[in-house]
């Protein structure tokens, strides 16, 4: 069983010394992730993108992250403005779209 660790941990160890000098790579994960996500990139986008992913459990993580929190946020329902916030934003608008006299 300490083999077994041993082996999982070189693999991490090999796959972070890889990306070491490389944060561009990880950094357009970043950026690009919405575009994977919402299935919105090329076909060799995707791939180079899903080729980074095999070998770098960061982006892994940081991918399923971003996917559960989009899922979450899009199930969030927004609070209506307070009566306050309200009056205010109707008379900004108001102001905004009066003629300057």
């Amino acid at each position: 069983m300490r083999k077994t660790r041993a082996v999982s941990m070189l693999r991490e160890l090999r796959a972070r010394w890889r990306h070491r000098d490389d944060p561009l790579v990880c950094r357009e994960v970043v950026e690009l992730v919405t575009d994977y996500l919402e299935d919105a990139m090329s076909p060799a986008d995707r791939a180079k993108f899903e080729r980074h992913l095999r070998t770098c459990p960061d982006c892994v993580a940081y991918v399923e992250q971003t996917r559960r929190a989009t899922e979450v946020m899009g199930k969030v329902a927004p609070e209506p403005p307070t009566g306050a916030t309200r009056a205010a934003l109707l008379e900004t608008f108001r102001s905004f779209h009066t003629p300057d006299q």
